[in-house]
């Protein structure tokens, strides 16, 4: 007979199955409809996907009712099937697996994030509803998911709580913050949540495991409240060519749901991007786990302000002679090794630490700053605003990434001209991470441009032709450059790629970071043809954290054995100084075969980059360097 699901939350750990709608993604169903409503259109494929998961291990099943709410369910027309499509997803989900997997009824946020304004009411109602059918099937609880506020995962689980003793998993989207989306910090909003009769609480979506994993550690940090539930992303999603892949591997879930177990975790499952390997993985994992005792430490940042040094500001007339003199990052390239960094703008308004490691970047002689435009969807200072800031005080040359994502053709183009009028002419056109698995996710992917499009309507500027066609009274004069993965299983079709970028009008390339010298060598060799220079991508590792975060989770990004062995079980400032120490070996192979030297700076660590730009210069005395690729 099968054990309540408290009891036997008790006594294992039990295995959650993964990701619905993705999974539905990857098997060709298109974004844009109800996944919900193949619950009565194609019973018999959500029936095998349910099945599928429970042969690979998973013994805690959600119905395939996330978002089969009112208002979810409106914008398809649907809002009158809401009881057909929730119904359907229980009795599908109970009869695709065996006696001994438990059915839990899934029921995500109305508000999900966005900023919307929803009155209270309607979401109370809505919820209510949803509840109300649920808990007249057969489920064996409720999992409310992917909630962003306290507020609203609240007043679902209370109205549970005034119909039913049923268990109730509680589980937050987060990406690490330590707190809600309404400020509340999360061990507190699960003290509260087991208060109103929460069973289980966790997480889900947003982050891939590292996220989860830090999230989870200053919970347990903080003291057991119930036990945990933790349904990772499988990584950070790409966009290529209009399909979303995800880069975490089934090994790697499996390393991480040890962790997560260690750390109390008692339903381990996986969300967007997971398939049945995925769960499968884990599932083996686990079934040979012995728990240990961990040590969790509450990492603090001791941080002190930093004190800009004093400057005289770059005088509007020296800026006009210095750009009449000074050549651009192409004509710079050819001549000699020459280094662009990246310095991420601050997520929050405060710019102190960010100036001072532009002016010490200035002090190091970098050729060029680069700011990522809202990287990995992830709101972020404007970059022009802070491209300005760094031409002005500091003197160094801006380089400005241009996102498809966050602007149509209108904004687009208005921000191309305000560059303009700032005197910015160095530009990186890329896609841009979609907005969904950022953290405004309630917010739109705008994507009227790809990243060919806008490459070749930039260049357009430079013509003196606006987007629309009309003449402008001036030309622009835009440098742009494109981005270029080389971290791919068959890097011929990656050049392929990148030689149509070229055909629109790509005036140089940067690239992801590579972590391979004998990689460097065959970029070389498959690139050596084309007529632009490349920058080749070298960012330091922080720590052996860091090193398997970026490896296993963020797309473009991959890392050697050797790197990953050499890094791991490293932090702080000895992490630091191998991260900095692999990274000058590979630049002694980069420099062989490159010029354009393109460094990314870690956590606004700027001394990390300073030393590497010294790295370059010493190694190459700022010769002419004959190299010319």
């Amino acid at each position: 007979m099968k054990l309540d699901l408290r009891e036997a939350l008790r006594q294992q750990i039990i295995i959650g199955d993964g990701a619905m709608g993705t999974y539905l993604y990857q098997m060709g169903f298109p974004v844009g409809i109800s996944y919900e409503e193949l619950n009565l259109l194609k019973p018999d494929v959500i029936a095998d996907v349910h099945k599928r998961y429970y042969e690979a291990g998973a013994r805690l099943i959600e119905t395939n009712t996330f978002s089969a709410n009112r208002e979810k369910l409106s914008k398809y027309g649907l809002e009158e099937d809401v009881e057909a499509i929730n119904r359907a997803g229980v009795e599908l989900a109970r009869k695709a697996v065996g006696n001994d997997a438990y059915v839990v009824g899934a029921i995500g946020s109305i508000r999900a994030g966005m900023r919307k304004n929803f009155r209270t009411v309607t979401i109370k109602e809505d919820l209510r509803q949803q509840i109300e059918i649920l808990l007249d099937t057969q489920v064996d609880g409720l999992l409310l998911e992917s909630f962003y506020d306290l507020e609203e995962l609240l007043l679902a689980l209370k109205i549970i709580r005034k119909l039913s003793s049923l268990p109730v998993i509680c589980q937050f989207a987060t990406e690490g913050t330590g707190t809600t989306q309404d400020g509340v910090k999360l061990h507190d909003a699960f003290a509260m949540l087991k208060q109103n009769g929460a069973d289980v609480v966790g997480f889900n979506c947003r982050s891939g495991p590292n996220g989860l994993l830090r999230s989870l550690e200053k919970v347990a940090a903080a003291g057991d409240v119930l036990p945990y539930s933790i349904f990772p992303n499988a990584g950070i999603p790409d966009y290529v060519d209009g399909r979303f892949t995800y880069a975490a591997t089934p090994e790697y879930f499996a390393e991480t749901a040890i962790k997560f177990a260690d750390l109390g975790a008692r339903i381990i499952g996986g969300c967007c991007g997971t398939t049945p390997e995925h769960i499968a993985a884990m599932s083996k994992a686990i079934a040979m786990y012995t728990p240990e005792p961990t040590a969790v430490v509450n990492e603090q940042q001791n941080v002190s302000r930093a004190v800009l040094p004093e400057r005289e500001p770059v005088k509007a007339s020296d800026e006009i002679t210095q750009a009449a003199v000074e050549p651009n990052i192409i004509d710079l390239v050819k001549q000699r090794h020459t280094v662009i960094v990246e310095l991420d703008p601050p997520r929050d308004l405060d710019i102190e630490k960010f100036m001072k490691g532009a002016h010490a970047l200035k002090e190091a002689k970098v050729d060029a700053l680069t700011m990522a435009d809202n990287s990995l969807a992830v709101t972020r200072m404007s970059n022009l605003a802070l491209g300005y800031l760094v031409k002005e005080q500091t003197g160094l040359r801006p380089l400005i990434h241009i996102a498809c994502r966050d602007r149509n053709l209108i904004g687009t183009q208005s921000h191309m001209m305000g560059l303009h009028a700032l005197g910015i002419d160095h530009v990186l056109a890329v896609t841009g991470d979609p907005a969904r698995f950022g953290d405004l996710p309630g917010s739109s992917s705008v994507y009227d441009l790809t990243s060919f499009e806008i490459i070749r309507m930039i260049k357009q500027l430079n013509q003196g032709v606006a987007f629309s066609g009309k003449a402008l009274k001036k030309q622009a004069n835009f440098i742009v450059g494109a981005a270029f993965n080389p971290n791919v299983k068959h890097l011929d079709k990656a050049v392929q790629r990148l030689e149509r970028k070229i055909e629109a009008g790509t005036d140089y390339i940067m690239t992801q970071p590579v972590y391979d010298a004998q990689l460097i060598e065959k970029i070389y060799e498959a690139t050596k043809h084309l007529s632009i220079p490349i920058f080749i991508g070298i960012m330091p590792l922080a720590s052996g954290g860091n090193a398997e975060y970026l490896h296993n989770e963020v797309p473009g990004i991959q890392l050697s054995d050797e790197v990953r062995q050499r890094m791991s079980g490293l932090k702080g400032e000895e992490g630091r100084a191998m991260g900095v120490q692999i990274a000058k070996e590979l630049l002694d192979t980069a420099m062989k075969y490159f010029n354009g030297i393109y460094l990314m700076t870690p956590f606004l660590s700027y001394e990390m980059t300073v030393q590497l730009t010294n790295y370059v210069w010493e190694k190459s005395g700022r010769a002419i360097s004959t190299c010319t690729h």
